[in-house]
């Protein structure tokens, strides 16, 4: 396990059980009421910092590299249905978005998302999670396959924006990422989008469009990092906690603006402290809101899209 600058005083604490319960092994001597009196600070350290995280300590989360990645979630809750499709019909195939299809609870589905690498060597293959044009159009001719065939699209969200080189911008990055979101907008199934890690401007943007939109807890998305809004306002990263808590990104000030419409919970510490419970979590939430959209007629899905769009950025004085 990779610990956090702000994890510190639990990986202390998690050392300390663990050499006690080694003294308890190598000799006669009873360690059970240092081991107890030890986990139960713990478990008190563990609820005192998770609780009352800041808004960039949520951001270092959402790129902890133990964290489940896209692919993670689609093995855990898909297993063996999953169908991996490629390529965009234009240029190649872009290894940063995967999508297929897959049955979760016995209801097919197209998935799209973000793959990180979990290494040097897989995360550049990856690309570290940022798509280029022909991924972005992979994924479109994905989910209008999906409309063909009337199957929902669920859409996993984790990239820390889409490919900025210029070899990107020659074959039309901006483009690519407008047609989604034109697309996606008036697509005819229903469609669910979750944030399961760093959603970041127009690249999460680009396949975020859903009809039921959740944010894994301890994730953020906005319209830039917290690190390029520093060094834009202030000439410096080092600004990057106070440009944190400026822009809202988090799970809750998202619900709270009502630009997601839930926020999935996450086990104490993140979900790599308990995959199997997040992934577990995360399949409910899927079929929940499917469950909620699957009787809609294709008029009045298209409808509430447009208009839980439409809504988004008002305010009164």
């Amino acid at each position: 396990m990779e610990y956090l600058d702000f994890e510190l005083p639990i990986k202390e604490l998690e050392e300390q059980l663990e050499k006690c319960v080694v003294i308890g092994k190598e000799s006669n001597v009873d360690v059970t009421p240092t081991c107890q009196e030890i986990n139960k600070k713990l478990e008190q350290t563990k609820k005192d910092i998770y609780k009352n995280l800041t808004a960039w300590q949520r951001v270092q989360l959402s790129r902890h590299p133990n964290r489940p990645y896209t692919l993670d979630y689609i093995k855990a809750i898909c297993g063996d249905t999953f169908l991996e499709l490629h390529g965009d019909r234009g240029f190649k195939d872009d290894k940063a978005m995967v999508g297929g299809l897959g049955k979760i609870n016995g209801q097919s589905f197209m998935i799209v998302g973000q793959q990180k690498g979990f290494n040097t060597k897989t995360r550049q293959y990856r690309n570290f999670g940022m798509a280029n044009p022909e991924g972005y159009r992979k994924a479109l001719r994905l989910m209008k396959m999906a409309e063909k065939f009337g199957i929902p699209v669920l859409t996993l969200v984790d990239t820390p924006g889409a490919y900025p080189g210029l070899e990107a911008e020659e074959r039309g990055q901006g483009e690519a990422i407008a047609r989604n979101i034109f697309e996606m907008v008036r697509l005819q199934v229903p469609i669910i989008t979750i944030i399961v890690g760093e959603g970041a401007s127009g690249g999460a943007l680009g396949i975020g469009v859903g009809d039921k939109v959740y944010m894994l807890e301890n994730t953020w998305y906005s319209v830039i990092s917290p690190e390029s809004c520093s060094s834009i306002l202030w000439k410096s990263w080092e600004y990057k906690e106070r440009a944190a808590e400026a822009l809202k990104l988090t799970s809750s000030d998202m619900k709270k603006q009502k630009l997601v419409d839930d926020v999935i919970p996450e086990p104490l510490g993140g979900a790599h402290y308990d995959r199997e419970t997040t992934f577990k979590t995360v399949a409910e939430y899927i079929t929940k809101g499917y469950n909620e959209l699957k009787d809609l007629s294709t008029a009045d899905l298209i409808a509430q899209r447009m208009d839980k769009y439409s809504n988004m950025g008002e305010y009164k004085e």
